[in-house]
């Protein structure tokens, strides 16, 4: 099939952007890449009335590590995995490679995977997992939401009719972090059956805070702070060694909440559950050994 008819406008400005989309009165889209929103044109599941182009506008391509790391709308997917952003954001770093194809991350755009909200994938959970937060400006202005705030549904966002999502801003890694990325799709590129991003902070041996966010199990990236069940494991594994297997026995009961799914032609409920509680317990324990307590070097 191909798209419906639509106008296209290329504003230079942000103002010119909302002014668009105010004028069209809920029936505007932003576009920046592309990769995601030209397949729901052409299969007609979108019928907006006017494009709106964000790519000319200042500001809008540029990465700020000043403080934290802040990517806007019309930063390319390939331009962030070929930055040094991945030495600040290894968990970004870990996941881009997933992202479709590299000539789609080449056109795509991070904030636009971020919009798009798709339940399968691989940015939305890295925003979540990080407790990353998404900048929105609209007529009123710019107003920041928390990602784990952003995402409502399949493909349902806080973000307004009349609103541009500008950027986001992701914190760089502490000393004692680590982190654990891994999905699994029929082919590289499809859609994630299940997915997980982990990131697992130690400070002292006694003091470990873990989160974990699953993908492709829900209408919507699910977080959970599992930090209680990654310290009894330890505590029953008595390490690192065998920590894998005491994790998939504690973090059944977090497995089985977040799998909400119903079963479809690709997977069943069920089938799901499983996949993710193996890919949990193991990236869980990777991020673990990955991790230091901060003041202790870590090994390369």
């Amino acid at each position: 099939m191909k798209a419906a008819p639509f106008a296209y406008v290329r504003p230079a400005t942000l103002a010119e952007a909302v002014e668009e989309l105010v004028r069209a009165d809920g029936g505007g889209k932003v576009i920046s890449g592309g990769q995601s929103l030209t397949p729901v044109l052409a299969m007609r599941l979108a019928r907006p009335e006017v494009l709106v182009d964000i790519n000319a506008i200042a500001g809008l391509d540029r990465i700020d590590t000043r403080e934290h790391v802040e990517i806007g709308a019309a930063v390319r997917q390939r331009t962030v995995e070929r930055s040094s952003v991945g030495t600040r954001v290894p968990l970004l770093r870990m996941a881009l490679p997933w992202v479709g194809h590299r000539e789609l991350r080449s056109r795509g755009t991070v904030c636009g995977s971020l919009a798009h909200a798709d339940p399968a994938a691989e940015l939305p959970a890295v925003a979540c997992c990080l407790d990353a937060s998404l900048t929105l400006h609209g007529p009123g202005g710019d107003r920041r939401i928390a990602a784990r705030d952003f995402f409502s549904g399949a493909m349902m966002t806080a973000l307004g009719p009349d609103e541009v999502l500008t950027a986001v801003r992701l914190p760089s890694a502490a000393p004692g972090d680590g982190f654990g990325f891994a999905e699994i799709a029929r082919r590289h590129g499809d859609f994630a059956l299940a997915g997980v991003a982990v990131r697992v902070r130690r400070g002292d041996p006694a003091a470990v805070q873990a989160t974990l966010t699953g993908f492709g199990i829900s209408d919507r990236p699910v977080t959970r702070s599992v930090g209680e069940e990654l310290a009894a494991a330890l505590n029953d594994s008595g390490g690192e060694d065998g920590l894998r297997a005491a994790l998939a026995e504690r973090l059944g009961g977090v497995v089985e909440d977040m799998v909400d799914t119903e079963g479809d032609a690709h997977a069943s409920r069920g089938y799901r559950r499983r996949l993710f509680g193996v890919l949990a317990s193991r990236e869980t324990a990777k991020a673990y050994a990955r991790a230091k307590p901060a003041g202790v070097e870590k090994e390369r």
